[in-house]
């Protein structure tokens, strides 16, 4: 793994990049590259094995620069499109996670002819009336200033596990995931803390747009963004290869089920 800061106008970005192949942009969400860990992952090490992974830290995470001037979508794609110039990058496969599957979503319906195909992994972005997006920030806050069972349950398959218990240690963790977390915490404020509550109302209507290939991935158990949202996504992106649920996992489907996951993925990249 290669890890570098990318200056993109005023801007510095945070970049760790593997493998070879056809590009794969990767952005992320809160249990994560960068929204807690700070290296990659065994699912993205997987999704090395077959493509050029350029996984990028969004504003204010992990060393990059927070956005100065505003943080709605239009401002993230933007930011994005900049980022995929510097880089070269004209078209790319894209898989985003959680609020990286927003601004993934996003890139896919403003700017189409550069996304060759498109996989959401427990994706927000949608309004999905009666299945409201879990609120992580009233959930960030500890149960009697220790206890992070009910964040771990947004994350993960349940409030004690072992993975949910690494990264979301009761009590103080480790400083440099503490800071990641803090930091992620306070990028998505910028994003989703007042309503709309990470959601883009006119999203679901723009899907349409998207017409490269896609593929939805979902957690069982995922109790930060419901399942219906999936589905919505699935009905909603007119080359859809359906909705892919994935047995004994939560909303952090890649870290809980990393070989399932990337295994989905080249199957529907390699298709």
């Amino acid at each position: 793994m290669s890890s570098r800061l990318i200056k993109v106008r005023d801007r510095e970005v945070t970049i760790f990049e593997k493998g070879d192949g056809p590009p794969t942009l990767y952005l992320h969400g809160f249990a994560d590259v960068h929204g807690v860990a700070g290296d990659l992952l065994p699912f993205h090490d997987a999704l090395s094995k077959k493509s050029r992974l350029i996984a990028p830290a969004h504003p204010g995470c992990n060393g990059s620069s927070e956005l100065s001037n505003g943080w709605a979508p239009g401002d993230l794609s933007f930011h994005y499109l900049e980022l995929l110039d510097e880089l070269g990058l004209d078209t790319f496969n894209l898989v985003g996670h959680c609020t990286g599957g927003w601004i993934a979503a996003e890139l896919a319906v403003r700017h189409p002819e550069r996304v060759r195909q498109l996989v959401l992994i427990g994706a927000c972005g949608l309004f999905v009336a009666g299945e409201p997006t879990s609120d992580v920030f009233m959930h960030a806050q500890p149960e009697r200033g220790v206890d992070y069972a009910t964040l771990r349950n947004v994350f993960f398959n349940g409030p004690q596990t072992e993975l949910g218990l690494r990264w979301f240690p009761n009590g103080r963790g480790d400083l440099d995931e503490e800071t990641r977390r803090y930091a992620m915490l306070r990028y998505g404020s910028f994003t989703g803390f007042r309503p709309p509550y990470f959601y883009e109302r006119s999203l679901i209507e723009r899907l349409h747009r998207a017409r490269m290939r896609s593929l939805v991935i979902w957690g069982e158990h995922d109790h930060m963004v419901p399942l219906a949202h999936g589905q919505a996504y699935a009905k909603g992106l007119p080359n859809s290869s359906g909705l892919k649920i994935v047995a004994g996992a939560g909303h952090a489907v890649q870290m809980e089920q990393p070989q399932v996951v990337a295994d989905l993925i080249h199957q529907f990249l390699d298709d």
